[in-house]
């Protein structure tokens, strides 16, 4: 059921399919059509393997969109996450087609059929604080960054590609033990599952609905998870029960921010943060300042956001 929205707010669906798509290249054009048509902004990714993406509109809007994609053969049963933003935290609507909607870059892995076992949030707990369980967060270091449930692994990975490299490292890790994989959303995970059992694992498990399914339906006091979820948005994270959170973006690397890194002497408004100071010469800083003059200027004469912010 979809949550009711707040007055003057924006509905935000994070959506994904694991569905065989033969013909998913037809499927752009009017996806992209009934989007605009309807001011959705965001970004669908569609493959021969299914269909993912977030996107944000008003509330008739996106039920309208769950319903068009739900007509679509093959896309019944879409596992969508509703949150709400104060603002529209998309600048444009994009449809791309792509070689997986999730790149693991692993061939003839198939979650629509081999994924490991799901988990609702109400029973996440337990499972993941029976004594052997290995829990291990699919995401990328720089989301894990700034929330991870208690006693998680972190993989450290960069991107997704990296994931099956780690778990090859690690499988005498796994070994006897029960898997529990868990991402943003549910789609990594997801696909993680599928890959491990791939190699033979068979007690293999993964958090229906992911993070955010989680903080919602969760209740703070009895949450296991620590900190805040990223999101791919101008949001950037979000709390318990789904409310905007605290970190922000460095525009100069997009890593997201704890209180402690704005803190930081090497934090610079759109020019440089704790975790890319280094990595940068002065003459990136300069050209990072004078676009954030930029952004600045155009506020200050009341154009709204720049898009290059």
């Amino acid at each position: 059921m979809i949550p009711p929205a707040p007055s003057q707010s924006v509905r935000v669906a994070a959506l994904y399919r694991f569905a065989r798509l033969d013909a998913f290249d037809e499927l752009r054009a009017p996806l992209a059509a009934f989007c605009c048509g309807r001011g959705i902004k965001g970004t669908l990714l569609l493959a021969h393997e299914g269909i993912n993406g977030t996107v944000a509109g008003s509330e008739v809007a996106i039920a309208e969109l769950i319903s068009y994609i739900e007509s679509i053969d093959g896309l019944t049963g879409l596992e969508v996450k509703y949150s709400m933003a104060a603002a529209m935290p998309f600048h444009r609507m994009k449809v791309r087609l792509k070689r997986e909607i999730v790149t693991m870059g692993v061939e003839d892995i198939d979650p629509a059929t081999s994924a490991g076992t799901y988990v609702a949030p109400a029973d996440w707990n337990a499972l993941i604080s029976e004594p052997g369980t290995i829990v291990i967060d699919t995401r990328n270091a720089y989301e894990v960054s700034i929330g991870t449930f208690r006693g998680a692994v972190n993989p450290a990975t960069a991107s997704f590609r990296e994931f099956p490299a780690w778990v090859e490292a690690h499988r005498a890790d796994l070994e006897g033990r029960k898997v529990a994989m868990f991402c943003t959303g549910g789609i990594r995970c997801e696909k993680a599952t599928a890959y491990v059992k791939s190699l033979g694992f068979d007690d293999v498990f993964h958090l229906k609905g992911g993070i955010l399914k989680y903080l919602e339906e969760v209740p703070a006091e009895e949450s296991l998870w620590q900190g805040e979820c990223f999101v791919f948005d101008e949001r950037v994270s979000v709390a318990h029960g789904l409310a905007e959170g605290d970190a922000e973006l460095c525009r100069a690397c997009r890593h997201p921010l704890t209180a402690a890194d704005l803190a930081s002497p090497k934090f610079a408004t759109g020019v440089s943060c704790p975790h890319c100071f280094d990595a940068r010469s002065d003459e990136d800083r300069e050209r990072y300042a004078e676009r954030q003059r930029q952004v600045d200027l155009a506020q200050a004469q009341g154009k709204g956001p720049h898009i290059g912010s």
